[in-house]
Order: structure tokens, then C-alpha cells, then sequence
């Protein structure tokens, strides 16, 4: 079920960013601080962003915030990889 968000006119306004990537930019706001949150897995984040997992990762270390990584992960990327 999709969810619309409804922003006041004066808070868009408000908001200082270029008004032709303004939805873009804030949904990309939207999947950072859910995912920094912890509401929001890093597949699920980047899905909302829009983004690959490469400029998804690159977007996180840009806004200086790191990827949450788990044992169970890392376990899966090393039986990925080939390694035991």
C-alpha cells in the first residue's frame, strides 16, 4: 500500500534546495534517517532511495553514517564469496 505525505506549502517553501529535485532529495533524506534509525534495512532503504547498492553505500558515507553490518551478513557474503 503506497503512503502519501502531505507537506504544507509553507514548509516547502521553506525548504532550501533546488525545487526540480526537491521530491528526490527528500525522499533520499527520508531513506537516511530511517535506515539510521534502524527502521529500515539497508535493502529496504536503498529500495525507497531509488539508488544501487554501490551509490546507496556511497550516499550513507557521505552523510558520514555507517553501514549496519551484522555477523549473519558477513557470514552470508563469506559462503557467497566461497570462503568457509
Amino acid at each position: 500500500m503506497p503512503l502519501t505525505i502531505t507537506i504544507p506549502d509553507s514548509v516547502v517553501d521553506a525548504i532550501k534546495m533546488p525545487e526540480k529535485h526537491l521530491l528526490d532529495n527528500l525522499v533520499l533524506e527520508l531513506a537516511l534517517a530511517l535506515y539510521t534509525d534502524g527502521a529500515l534495512s539497508f535493502g529496504k532503504a536503498r529500495e525507497l532511495s531509488g539508488l544501487g547498492k554501490y551509490e546507496f553505500g556511497q550516499f550513507l558515507a557521505k552523510h558520514r553514517q555507517i553501514r549496519h553490518y551484522t555477523r549473519e551478513e558477513l557470514k552470508d557474503d563469506l559462503m557467497y564469496a566461497g570462503c568457509k
